[in-house]
């Protein structure tokens, strides 16, 4: 087997880690905690189907591929709950970390080519960075909304958590921020996202 090959399916065999990582999220139906391969995959899908509400054109594969990789870093640095202050101190060192270390195996081009996405991802400068984010807050709201809000009652999270991270959803789509402000809205007045002072 030739070098490059072989980088790309230890490569390949590595991300199969993302499947151990669980997220504070259940699955619909009130399931098991999901993994952050199932998120991905979800989102990867959900940015396909829900691509006409983007407010800007996006390139719609380079979308669903930063859905895909997103989270990869989180075989390294763990899971970090959206809604964890104090674990979000260091998150940006610890997956910069993780990200060099996976990234690594890769063929030079290639882990250049997916360094650059994660950070484009990242960062939310673009369009398509953007409507990725914008389905990274989707997925999981839609999944706590068909769970009767749990998830949220659980963790006791509050309105300003809960709507301090869906407001950035309106960046990538401003049909699924209305969306999202409608479900947030529901789930406080039934008491499952703690109320504003």
């Amino acid at each position: 087997m030739d070098e490059r090959l072989a980088k790309q399916l230890e490569f390949a065999l590595t991300i199969d880690k993302e499947k151990n990582i669980l997220r504070q999220t259940h699955l619909s139906s009130h399931g098991r905690r999901e993994n952050d391969a199932e998120h991905a995959w979800h989102m990867a899908v959900m940015a396909y189907l829900l691509k006409e509400y983007a407010n800007e054109p996006v390139d719609i594969a380079k979308v669903m591929i930063m859905c895909l990789i997103h989270d990869i870093v989180e075989i390294e640095a763990g899971d970090t709950y959206a809604y964890d202050e104090a674990s979000h101190a260091d998150k940006k060192e610890r997956e910069d970390a993780a990200k060099e270390k996976i990234f690594s195996i890769l063929p030079d081009d290639q882990k250049r080519e997916l360094t650059a996405l994660f950070d484009e991802f990242e960062e939310g400068l673009s369009a398509e960075a953007r409507f990725a984010k914008a389905m990274d807050n989707v997925q999981p709201l839609i999944l706590n909304n068909s769970n009767g809000g749990s998830d949220w009652r659980e963790h006791k999270n509050t309105y300003a958590q809960v709507y301090g991270r869906h407001s950035g959803t309106r960046a990538g789509s401003e049909k699924l921020f209305e969306y999202t402000d409608s479900v947030i809205n529901k789930h406080v007045e039934d008491g499952n996202i703690l109320k504003p002072e």
